[in-house]
Order: structure tokens, then sequence, then C-alpha cells
């Protein structure tokens, strides 16, 4: 039996299957080594992503402090990719959709600092004297 339009929930309805916003997809350099506001202020992240309009390298929403989709409201900039560890997958905030790179992925600058241990654990060494304290 097929359904009718009106049988779907007003959720269905409203969620994105496609991204309309690829087109601000840029190759971008990260602008820092990990989270530009969690070195600035002494914290930790968990996972780190990327805005592919400007460069600015955030943490996720796993971390305390959540700065990419802070940096995605402030900015408007729609794209993120999932950077640390490299993810091969991108997100965009407005139409909720995962975006594929195809490959297109950036690479990492350098050295990032980790937190997280291979299990997904927190390195006590690593974060001792960062905010918050756990």
């Amino acid at each position: 039996m097929m359904e009718s339009p009106q049988d779907e929930s007003p959720q269905e309805e409203s969620m994105a299957t496609t991204c309309d916003h690829l087109d601000t997809i840029a190759t971008v350099m990260p602008q820092t080594l990990g989270c530009a506001e969690c070195l600035q202020n002494g914290s930790w992240w968990v996972h780190l992503r990327l805005c592919r309009t400007c460069g600015h390298v955030g943490c996720c929403d796993d971390s305390p402090f959540r700065h990419a989709t802070a940096h995605f409201h402030a900015s408007g900039h729609p794209i993120i990719e999932g950077y640390d560890p490299p993810e091969g997958w991108g997100w965009c905030f407005v139409d909720e959709v995962e975006v594929d790179f195809e490959g297109a992925t950036t690479e990492q600058r350098g050295p990032i600092p980790r937190f997280i241990d291979d299990y997904g654990r927190l390195i006590p060494s690593a974060i001792r004297g960062l905010k918050p304290q756990v």
C-alpha cells in the first residue's frame, strides 16, 4: 500500500535529502593545528571539524565546547569536514545531511595534539591542567 503525502509526519517532510550548499566548498588551508578556540582557551577536544568555506578548525559536538557548531552559527558557513581523525565525510549544518567529498578531503598540516585514545577514552596525561577538568 502506498503512503499518501498526508501520511508523512512534518519531520519527514522537512528533512533534506540533498545539500544545496555544495558550491560553498572550497579547498582550504586549516588555520590551526587543533581547535582554534580550545588552543586559545587551554581546553581539549574529542574530534576536529574543518570549515570548508574558510579553514577554521573547531571541535566536534562530543567535545565540551562544540566550537565547530558555534563557528557555523557565528559565520553561516554551512559545510564542515570530519578533519581529525580524517573521516572522509562532511556535514551541511543548514540541510542537515552528510556530504560526500568524493576523496577531495583536506590534508593535515602537521601533528595534531591528541586527547582521546584509539578506544575513545580521555588520555589523563594529555588533559592534565586543561579545562574543563575531568
